[in-house]
């Protein structure tokens, strides 16, 4: 997340105006003092008996002082930046479609080694606090593991899929939610959760998904789906022919968009983890705007103490 400041009380801001006036109010002292040695001719006398440090150290206090007015003035405007803070008890649920569709090589090296491959980077990202499920499904849903702090277990359920069947994704988004509807928050209520959907073709088996959709809309539980391959994907078919697997980006997307979800379609395996990489970053967590005042004023005052010590350090001495 690109670092982004916005300030609840802009007018402090003229207060760096006091930067260019003080310098004014500097130089101006230094003509005059110039002035009065011309004036004066006896200082000069002074002026070879005392000790005389180096320019800049009679600028150096200065110059500190002056910078310490741009981080106090912007703390005094008090900045704020939004930061994502994870969810407690925050959970989402992995549907992974493991079809014989899956087995198509347009998507290096198949399909479903690429949806795996992304997935275990996808986990091995999330903040330990979030709450993993998963839901592996062909011809219906055969393998459902309820949110869990464990995501190693999730994980082993990946690394074991094969594909094999149909595509019942409207039953696999129902065994989901089933899932998700026992999952508590700390103050008893329903735990935030979503749903991330990987697929790559139509149901051909089981509930529509657009319906079961509609409740996960009722439920506030979004869905992310994934549409995985491309139009010239085939696997084998009989008698040494090859079928078409084309994935079904239309009807996922209509299941995200129904939810308040986001919808993917991605024909790479490069693509996909980014895909993964991106929900990762979105979801279990939730934008909080945090005052940052204190970092600014503390960098003004440590400013503002080097400039005062300097001017003790490096001020006019005499003998």
């Amino acid at each position: 997340m690109p670092f982004a400041l916005t300030l609840s009380d802009p007018t402090w801001l003229l207060v760096l105006l006091a930067i260019p006036l003080l310098l004014g109010l500097q130089l101006l002292a230094v003509r005059r003092r110039s002035r009065y040695a011309v004036r004066f001719p006896a200082l000069a006398t002074l002026a070879a008996i005392a000790p005389r440090g180096a320019s800049w150290r009679r600028w150096l206090p200065i110059a500190l002082i002056l910078a310490a007015f741009a981080p106090l003035g912007v703390a005094m405007a008090k900045p704020e930046r939004e930061v994502a803070v994870p969810i407690e008890k925050a959970s989402v649920i992995l549907v992974t479609d493991t079809s014989n569709s899956m087995i198509a090589e347009d998507v290096d090296p198949t399909r479903l080694d690429a949806a795996k491959k992304a997935a275990n980077t996808f986990i091995d990202e999330l903040p330990d606090g979030l709450e993993l499920g998963g839901v592996a499904y062909s011809t219906g849903p055969y393998d459902v593991i309820a949110p869990t702090s464990d995501h190693g277990e999730v994980k082993s359920m990946i690394d074991s899929l094969q594909p094999d069947g149909a595509t019942a994704t409207g039953d696999a988004l129902q065994a989901a939610l089933d899932s998700l509807s026992k999952q508590k928050g700390s103050d008893g209520k329903r735990a935030p959760a979503a749903i991330i959907l990987l697929s790559d073709g139509q149901t051909t088996a089981g509930r529509d998904p657009i319906g079961v959709a509609e409740e996960a809309k009722k439920l506030r539980v979004p869905i992310y789906t994934v549409a995985l391959g491309t139009n010239s994907g085939t696997i084998p078919g009989p008698g040494g022919s090859s079928v078409p697997v084309p994935p079904d980006p239309v009807t996922l997307k209509r299941i995200a968009d129904i939810t308040g979800g986001q919808a993917f379609s991605v024909d790479d395996a490069a693509a996909l983890e980014g895909v993964y990489a991106k929900l990762g970053s979105r979801i279990g967590s939730r934008k909080e705007t945090r005052e940052m005042t204190s970092g600014f004023a503390a960098i003004g005052a440590v400013l503002l103490a080097a400039g005062l010590i300097a001017a003790v350090r490096f001020g006019p001495r005499f003998p």
